[in-house]
């Protein structure tokens, strides 16, 4: 077979698939409100399986993904000038993770004191609901510490402990690049990793449209209940201050700071971002955007580090703005008056906790700690998160798109102020292709 018939296969087209994807959400909208109508059980059974399944599939690389995708990276910025250039990208990232972490909190209490969710709804605690996340809502700043380190690398991946893999990957990066050319084999095997999870992936996000029908039809017929309309609230304000942080915060600080332009910035990060907001998975969505920060302009050397860091520890919608909202939420739900001592609580949690994030539970996780610090009372936490939990799946897709769009944002920023930025790029027209489908990079 000739070269040219090898590539003649179907190529991602970014203007259909946003089609594909956009229809999806109407005809699954669509089916699930038939099914709820019906209970028609086979039709809510059948949406479930394929939402499911396409989530399996997702999850199933994304811990592979982190650890070659830091690995790598980490040795990447031996091209960019040495261990001081890395230390100082390293600090500069950190730095902007926390200065728009606060921007975003900031907006999620403003934001929040506006709508006041939860406010004049009457809910009696539900004994099922309080038992199955009961577990989930224990929880201090020790626990998250005791779990850091794994018992061994093994089970950090077999439990699928994000965090715990993030800190290995972490390490053993490290480890390989102050060993340079002795950790050349293993460094290179991640790299052939890497690429061979990136088109495994990339086959995946092929089935998009089909896997946000299902995930879509099923939250439309599992959760159109008795709490959706009391916590309209709730979702209304979770999606003002994602929309405030998406559509206002980023472009100014990438016009003002990195000098880009923010049709730019939309223009070529908009399919990752939909996709973000159908999977609801910043992990999956991972390839998408660091192929989306180098379009952008930001070096693939440290495209590859920053990205994936941030992946699972930059994320302002459920680690920011989320758990102001939703503390508010739980005050306010049963008649708690919050003052500034606890405002500052809310924001110096998100600031310095987002890393959180990274575990499994990712927002009760971070909504957890957050009420934790303000003295609430277990069953308290219990009954909010329980009450919230009902319609966490349609806050969730807006909160990972805001998550998504800060993470390629940052190494933007990081990238013009350390005068890398490439213009050139920047200024090109997007050549945005499903990942999988472009050449491997070399760093």
């Amino acid at each position: 077979m000739s070269d040219t018939a090898g590539r003649s296969r179907l190529r991602f087209n970014p203007k259909l698939f946003a089609i594909a994807v956009l229809a999806s959400l109407v005809l699954g909208a669509l089916l699930g409100w038939v099914a709820e109508q019906t209970e028609a059980e086979w039709l809510i059974t059948t949406l479930d399986t394929i939402g499911s399944t396409f989530t399996k599939l997702l999850s199933f690389t994304v811990l592979p993904l982190i650890f070659t995708a830091i690995v790598v990276g980490i040795n990447s910025l031996r091209s960019l000038g040495g261990r001081r250039t890395a230390a100082r990208l390293g600090g500069k990232t950190a730095l902007w993770f926390a200065v728009t972490s606060l921007i975003a909190v900031v907006i999620g209490l403003v934001v929040g004191e506006l709508f006041q969710p939860g406010r004049g709804l009457v809910i009696e605690p539900d004994p099922n609901k309080l038992q199955a996340i009961g577990e989930k809502t224990q929880g201090s700043w020790l626990d998250l510490l005791n779990g850091l380190v794994p018992d061994n690398l093994i089970s950090a991946f077999a439990e699928g402990e994000t965090l715990q893999v993030v800190f290995v990957s972490l390490i053993i990066g490290a480890a390989t690049y102050s060993l340079g050319d002795k950790a050349a084999p293993f460094v290179n095997f991640n790299k052939a990793a890497f690429e061979v999870i990136q088109r495994v992936l990339g086959w995946i996000i092929r089935l998009a449209p089909l896997g946000t029908l299902g995930l879509i039809g099923n939250a439309v017929a599992t959760y159109g209940n008795e709490f959706f309309l009391p916590l309209v609230k709730l979702i209304g304000s979770t999606y003002v201050a994602c929309l405030l942080v998406l559509l206002a915060v980023y472009p100014l600080l990438l016009g003002l700071v990195a000098k880009a332009s923010p049709a730019r910035f939309f223009a070529k990060s908009w399919t990752v971002l939909q996709f973000a907001f159908a999977s609801r998975s910043s992990g999956a969505s991972l390839p998408m955007t660091r192929q989306a920060a180098e379009d952008l302009g930001v070096p693939p050397s440290y495209a590859s580090f920053a990205v994936p860091l941030a992946s699972t520890t930059k994320m302002d919608g459920c680690a920011a703005i989320y758990p102001a909202i939703g503390s508010l939420f739980i005050a306010n739900l049963f008649g708690i008056q919050l003052g500034w001592v606890q405002y500052l609580t809310i924001i110096a949690v998100a600031v310095f906790g987002s890393i959180a994030t990274a575990g499994v539970t990712g927002w009760f996780t971070m909504l957890t700690l957050t009420v934790g610090a303000l003295g609430f009372p277990p069953e308290v936490v219990a009954t909010g998160i329980a009450i919230a939990y009902a319609v966490d799946p349609i806050m969730d897709m807006m909160r990972t798109a805001t998550n998504v769009a800060g993470q390629i944002a940052v190494p933007v920023i990081v990238a013009r102020s350390e005068d890398v930025l490439d213009d050139e790029v920047l200024g090109a027209p997007s050549t945005a292709t499903l990942i999988g489908d472009r050449e491997p990079v070399t760093a």
